[in-house]
């Protein structure tokens, strides 16, 4: 039973950071912006391989900061 909701935490997080990549892509912001939210995403997908509630938060922080339109600086 636990595999199966570790197993669904996979699937919902590789389809948020999917969404993620897109929603980067899209995003009106300099180039350095871009890079800087890419490095992130990065970030969050490694994590993902070792520690997957870890990466489901950090995803949420970063979606939550796109939905309000807080982007980091680029470099």
């Amino acid at each position: 039973m636990e595999r199966d909701s570790q197993l669904e935490l996979y699937e919902l997080v590789a389809d948020r950071l999917k969404e993620a990549h897109a929603r980067v892509r899209s995003l009106q912001v300099p180039e350095g912006v871009r890079m800087t939210l890419t490095r992130k995403l990065l970030v969050v997908t490694a994590a993902a391989k070792h520690d997957l509630a870890d990466a489901a938060r950090r995803l949420d922080r970063l979606m939550k900061d796109l939905d309000e339109g807080r982007f980091p600086e680029g470099d």
